[in-house]
C-alpha cells in the first residue's frame, strides 16, 4: 500500500490546471494557466502535456512503490520553479538510503537522489534522473545519459506510459554506488588529467578552472577518477567564489535552470568517450 503522505508537495500557485487557446498562427496555440486565465507559453498544435500536480504525483507514486517507509522517512525535497511556474525542477534526497565510497585517502557517504523535471510550456522535457548526494561536500550527483527516463511533450506523450517506463527503469542506487567505488579505485597518478579535462569540457577557460577543482579534490581524496567526478559535480552544485564558476545575477527564475543545465553537462561529460577511457586505466 502506498504511503499517502506526499513527499513532493507543490505550492498552491503551482497546482494550476492546463488549458489551450488558439493563436493567430494556425500551427501554434497558447498554453494557459487556467486558474489565473493567463498564457504561459506558445507551443505547436500537437503539443500535449499534463499538469504539474498530476505529473509529480504520478512520479512520486512510482518511486514509493520500490521503497519502504523507513527509506522514505526524512526525505529532503527542494522545489525549484522557473519561467513563471511553467517549469518545475524537484530535487529529492533520501538520507536514509546510503552507501560508502572509500579512496586510499578518504571516505564519504552517498545518499540516494532523484532529479525530476516537468515543463508545461514546451521548454522542458519530462525527465527523471537517478543519482546521489555526496555528504562530505554536499555535491549533487546524477548519472550518465542512460541513467534517466526522458519523454518530450508531444502528441504521443502519455502519462501512464511514462510511469510504466519509470517503474521498469533500473533504479538500483547500489549499482550507482558500486560505479562510484570503481572510479575511486582507478588511480590517475602520472596521468595528464588537465589534458583529459580539456578534451571533455571543450573549453580552455572552463578546463583551467576545472583542473583546479580536480587538484583540490586530489588533496582530499587522492588522484583517482572519483576525484575527477567530484570536481565535475562541484561545478554543477555551486556557482560562486567556492569554485570560480559564478553565474550572472539574473534572478532565481533563471538560476535554477542554469544549474540544471550544468547537471546535464556533467551527465554528458561522464558519458563521453574520453571519460569512459579512464575506466580502462590500470
Amino acid at each position: 500500500m502506498l504511503d499517502t503522505k506526499r513527499l513532493i508537495e507543490l505550492n498552491d500557485n503551482l497546482k494550476f490546471d492546463i488549458g489551450y487557446e488558439s493563436t493567430r498562427l494556425a500551427s501554434k496555440k497558447y498554453v494557459m494557466n487556467m486558474n489565473k486565465d493567463i498564457p504561459i507559453g506558445i507551443v505547436g498544435n500537437t503539443f500535449k502535456t499534463v499538469s504539474h500536480l498530476d505529473f509529480f504525483n504520478g512520479v512520486e507514486d512510482a518511486i514509493k512503490e520500490n521503497r519502504n517507509s523507513s527509506e522514505l522517512k526524512d526525505a529532503i525535497v527542494r522545489i525549484h520553479p522557473a519561467k513563471n511556474g511553467a517549469v518545475i525542477i524537484a530535487d529529492v534526497t533520501l538520507p536514509n538510503v546510503t552507501t560508502k565510497v572509500i579512496t586510499d585517502k578518504h571516505e564519504t557517504t552517498i545518499a540516494e537522489r532523484f532529479i525530476i523535471t516537468h515543463g508545461v510550456d514546451g521548454s522542458m522535457s519530462n525527465q527523471v534522473y537517478f543519482g546521489g548526494i555526496d555528504r562530505y561536500c554536499t555535491n549533487g550527483q546524477i548519472g550518465g545519459e542512460y541513467d534517466k527516463i526522458r519523454r518530450k511533450n508531444t502528441s504521443r506523450f502519455d502519462m501512464s506510459n511514462f510511469i510504466i517506463e519509470l517503474q521498469k527503469a533500473k533504479q538500483d542506487f547500489y549499482l550507482h554506488s558500486k560505479n562510484l567505488q570503481d572510479w575511486a579505485n582507478i588511480k590517475l597518478d602520472g596521468v595528464d588529467v588537465a589534458e583529459i579535462i580539456k578534451n571533455i569540457v571543450k573549453s580552455d577557460r572552463k578546463a583551467e578552472k576545472m583542473s583546479s577543482l580536480y587538484y583540490n579534490e586530489v588533496a582530499n581524496r587522492g588522484a583517482n577518477v572519483f576525484s575527477l567526478y567530484s570536481a565535475f559535480t562541484n561545478y554543477s552544485s555551486y556557482a560562486d567564489e567556492r569554485n570560480g564558476f559564478s553565474l550572472k545575477n539574473m534572478g532565481n527564475d533563471t538560476e535554477s535552470l542554469s544549474m540544471w543545465n550544468r547537471e546535464q553537462e556533467v551527465s554528458k561529460w561522464i558519458s563521453s568517450n574520453e571519460f569512459k577511457k579512464l575506466e580502462l586505466v590500470a
